[in-house]
C-alpha cells in the first residue's frame, strides 16, 4: 500500500477514475483499461515491497502501473475477455460469500472462463455493465478514502492489497452494497442512452 501522505492524492485518483469508468466507460473503453490496469499494475508491484522502503515503493507502484496500463491498453480484445473472466470470478466469489465459504480455485476457473466466453459474445452490454459497476465500486473506495473510511489502513494492516476492494462491508454498512448497485445501474443507463450511444 502507498504511505499515508499519498493516500488523498490516490484516493481522488480513485475516484476521477471511477466516474470516467461509470458513466463513459463504454466510450473511452481504451481509457478505462489503462487506468485499471495502472491501478492493478501498482497494486501488485506496491505489495511486492516492503512498507519500509517509502521511496522505493512510489517507484515500483508508478512502474508497475505504467506496465499495467501498456499491457491492457495494447490488449484491446484480450482485454473484453479478461473483463469478462475477473466478471465470473467476483461472480463465484459473491456467490459463495453469501454461504459464507471461498470459493475453490475450479469454481472461480470455471466461472471466469464463462465470464469470458459470455464476454467476447456480448462484448458492448459486457463493457456497459463492466465498466459501470467497476467504475462505481471505485468511486466508492475513493470516497470512503477521502472521508476517512479505514478500507485502506485495514487493508495494510492485513498486509493484502488486493482488499482494496472487499465485497463483504463491516456490520451496519450494507448501504455501501445498495449505493454501489444504485450508481452502478445509473452508470449503465447513462452509458446506453447517453455516452455510448453512437459508439461503432
Amino acid at each position: 500500500m502507498l504511505p499515508a501522505s499519498l493516500q488523498t492524492p490516490a484516493a481522488l485518483v480513485l475516484l476521477a477514475g471511477g466516474l470516467i469508468s461509470c458513466f463513459a466507460g463504454y466510450r473511452v473503453f481504451r481509457v478505462v483499461l489503462g487506468i485499471y490496469g495502472f491501478i492493478l499494475g501498482a497494486l501488485f508491484a506496491s505489495s511486492a515491497m516492503g512498507t519500509e522502503h517509502a521511496m522505493w515503493m512510489i517507484v515500483a507502484a508508478l512502474a508497475g502501473g505504467v506496465a499495467g496500463a501498456l499491457i491492457l491498453i495494447a490488449a484491446y480484445f484480450v482485454g473484453v475477455a479478461l473483463l469478462g473472466a475477473g466478471i465470473g470470478a467476483l461472480a463465484a466469489s459473491l456467490l459463495w460469500a453469501s454461504f459464507g465459504h471461498d470459493p475453490g480455485a475450479l469454481a472461480v476457473i470455471l466461472f471466469a472462463i464463462a465470464g469470458a466466453l459470455a464476454a467476447l459474445a456480448l462484448q458492448r452490454y459486457v463493457i456497459v455493465g463492466a465498466t459501470a459497476f467497476g467504475g462505481a465500486w471505485t468511486v466508492i473506495v475513493g470516497a470512503l478514502a477521502l472521508t476517512g473510511a479505514r478500507v485502506g489502513p485495514e487493508a495494510a494492516a492485513r498486509n493484502n492489497v488486493w482488499l482494496v476492494y472487499p465485497m463483504h462491508p463491516a456490520p451496519g454498512r450494507t448501504w455501501v452494497l445498495l449505493i454501489w448497485i444504485a450508481l452502478g445501474i445509473a452508470g449503465v443507463l447513462a452509458q446506453l442512452m447517453v455516452t455510448g450511444k453512437q459508439k461503432k
